[in-house]
């Protein structure tokens, strides 16, 4: 299990973009160093990230090995309705995380 720190605002109004940043903790090896003995670091990253919202999906990402460790992400979302951001990422290893923020949609006036 890796860090993961979401920034995201707790209520908004309907059908109003908001800004959802997203930041994982994960090494995002490459694959192509090696260690001190000249052995090849195994490859391990994220590979596949999804974001729903309310039950739709609003993101989802293939990540390549390019990708910095420490993975950064900003990206909008509308919400129509409240319900839960989840955010599900897989990584090379098979461990799948699963991290949820409540989001909560203002009533119309």
């Amino acid at each position: 299990m890796v860090r993961v720190l979401i920034t995201a605002p707790r209520q908004v109004k309907p059908d109003e973009p908001f800004t959802v940043k997203l930041l994982i903790g994960h090494p995002m090896e490459s694959g192509q160093r090696r260690d001190t003995l000249g052995q090849a670091i195994p490859r391990e990253i994220i590979h596949d990230l999804v974001c729903t919202l309310a039950g739709e999906e609003v993101l989802r990402a293939t990540l390549y090995p390019a990708i910095a460790a420490n993975p950064f992400l900003s990206f909008t979302a509308v919400a129509r309705r409240s319900g839960d951001l989840v955010i599900r990422f897989t990584d090379d290893r098979g461990v799948t995380q699963t991290e949820t923020v409540p989001i909560l949609v203002e009533p119309r006036a």
